[in-house]
């Protein structure tokens, strides 16, 4: 299991992290049912870690999308991991073989400054690598839906601090929604104060709760 000695906790469910990508961040942002119109879908994530995410939400992508869809997929990561790195922690989830081997291959050897993979026709990654507040402010697009999987906030608060909520908030399109494992009440109190409309839903493999949300 992937750990991070600096925020001191997994980087994903120990459960099964694929489906909880699944039940938290796509099921909790609608998707994929809100791929089938054409045209740009922008998703933004707090905390690209392994690159788990990207690969389930590309593998699902691949399985919906009309033919004249296209998915931009932006991280902001503080800390991002090797070629080698990503490669072991995703290569336990058979699933997703394809997406992993292709995000290995076109990841640079020194992951620095902004990231940017076409990984298909239709598919591109950007990964912004450090502090996400300032990542966030510097975009000159909106985002359809967030995946906010930032560690554990009892470990590391400021990546669901009021202040970069706010900014997320800034950078959401109309009726764009968010969807996170956290339920923390400081979290929820963040959300609601930035301006979403947030919603508690059921957690993944026996957490009570969950939350997602919109901007009205």
């Amino acid at each position: 299991m992937p750990y991070s000695t600096a925020f001191g906790d997994h980087f994903y469910c120990r459960t099964d992290g694929r489906l909880e990508c699944d039940h938290v961040f796509l099921g909790g942002n609608g998707l994929p049912q809100r791929w089938t119109r054409d045209g740009a879908f922008q998703i933004g994530e707090l905390g690209f870690g392994t690159g788990l995410n990207l690969c389930e939400t590309w593998r699902q992508w691949k399985e919906s999308r009309t033919p004249l869809g296209f998915l931009s997929f932006t991280s902001f990561e503080l800390y991002p991991m090797t070629a080698q790195e990503l490669d072991r922690a995703l290569i336990r989830f058979p699933q997703i073989d394809a997406e992993r081997e292709a995000l290995v291959a076109l990841w640079p050897d020194q992951p620095k400054g902004t990231i940017a993979l076409d990984l298909d026709a239709q598919t591109r990654l950007t990964v912004v690598c450090g502090p996400a507040l300032t990542g966030i402010r510097a975009q000159d697009t909106t985002f359809d839906a967030w995946f906010l999987d930032g560690f554990a906030p009892a470990r590391n608060p400021d990546m669901w601090s009021l202040e970069l909520m706010q900014a997320l908030h800034a950078k959401t399109s109309p009726d764009g929604t968010f969807a996170t494992y956290a339920a923390a009440g400081f979290v929820r109190r963040n959300l609601t104060a930035s301006g979403f409309q947030v919603e508690r839903r059921k957690g993944f493999a026996g957490k009570r709760e969950m939350l997602c949300g919109t901007k009205a």
